[in-house]
């Protein structure tokens, strides 16, 4: 399975530093998890939620990142927020699996997969492989739409 992140340079490791010194949307303090998408899209989609609207001032070492691992996740149950975090606690708690998949809000077609480094298989999870990724660029207005709008 190819798991994908948007993040900056220094936070390519996949050790879930952030999120254990942070928390994580489904995830408490304390835990390091790291947070992929199962496809390269929802991981633009969601990485963008947490910029600012107007993208003036991002710093510009962004990259889009894949790794692949030889696992099917474990599903979450989603019937509310509540119930999510506390499966994914007692999951990070536990070590039973790799990965787990929580269905995405952001598009619910595809799934944010949280990896556990604490899971001894962790250790055979290869680096991200990246590329620079511009959020302006992703973004930018095609020019038909001006013609369109002056008429």
């Amino acid at each position: 399975m190819k798991l994908w992140r948007l993040t900056r340079v220094p936070y390519v490791a996949l050790d879930g530093k952030g999120a254990e010194l942070n928390g994580a949307r489904y995830a408490p303090s304390g835990h390091p998890v790291v947070s992929l998408a199962s496809e390269a899209g929802l991981a633009v989609l969601v990485a963008l939620r947490y910029q600012p609207r107007d993208l003036v001032g991002l710093p510009d070492d962004f990259v889009l990142g894949w790794t692949e691992v030889d696992v099917v996740p474990e599903r979450v149950p989603d019937p509310d927020e509540d119930t999510i975090r506390a499966f994914v606690g007692e999951w990070l708690d536990t070590q039973r699996s790799l990965t787990c998949a929580i269905r995405s809000r952001v598009l619910p077609e595809a799934d944010v997969i949280y990896l556990n480094p604490r899971h001894p298989d962790a250790v055979r999870v290869a680096p991200l492989t990246t590329r620079p990724f511009d959020f302006a660029e992703c973004l930018h207005r095609p020019p038909m739409l001006d013609r369109f709008s002056k008429a």
